[in-house]
């Protein structure tokens, strides 16, 4: 099986796919992660990075490429994945892969304060980096693939994880799994 767990900067999806992954002993495989690696391997902070996707549309083919592609590697030996990223569920759906796909979202306010929390910022600057970075991602996401991040009607789940713990999420992914 291949759960798709996407969402917004700070929503908690990398920590909920990992715990999941962990928890019931799917193949972890993140897009974000290795957008990460990426911008690391190049000396460049996430927004740079961004900031160079946003010129070379090949950066974010390349990404979703590989992480598509790892994917339905793990899945064709018979190993269950959960796959993290923010358009991993519209591009399996696009090409009708057979997945759950799960959103988690917060409020605003609560994703920036955990971003803060976790780059050691204030809460303004991450809020600000968040609308910086989400206007990005919007712009080229449908410049490259014709794809609206606000569209939630590829997901089967959606979640609001403001007032929940990770655990928590986790166990109502679980629970649509029937795991």
């Amino acid at each position: 099986m291949i759960v798709v767990v996407g969402g917004p900067p700070g929503s908690g999806k990398t920590t909920v796919a990992e715990r999941f992954a962990k928890a019931h002993g799917y193949v972890f495989v993140s897009a974000g992660a290795k957008f990460r690696e990426w911008a690391k391997e190049r000396g460049l902070s996430l927004a740079e990075f961004g900031a160079a996707a946003q010129k070379d549309y090949e950066i974010d083919r390349a990404l979703d490429r590989s992480v598509f592609e790892e994917t339905l590697r793990q899945d064709s030996v018979g190993r269950d994945v959960v796959v993290e990223g923010r358009i991993q569920a519209h591009l399996l759906a696009e090409r009708r892969v057979p997945c759950l796909k799960v959103l988690i979202d917060a409020r605003p306010d609560v994703r920036a304060r955990r971003i803060a929390g976790r780059e050691g910022q204030s809460a303004a600057v991450a809020r600000k980096e968040i609308t910086a970075r989400e206007r990005s991602e919007r712009t080229r996401y449908r410049a490259i693939y014709g794809i609206d991040v606000a569209d939630r009607s590829v997901y089967d789940l959606v979640i609001d994880s403001s007032e929940k713990s990770p655990d928590d999420v986790v166990a109502a992914i679980a629970a649509r799994v029937g795991g």
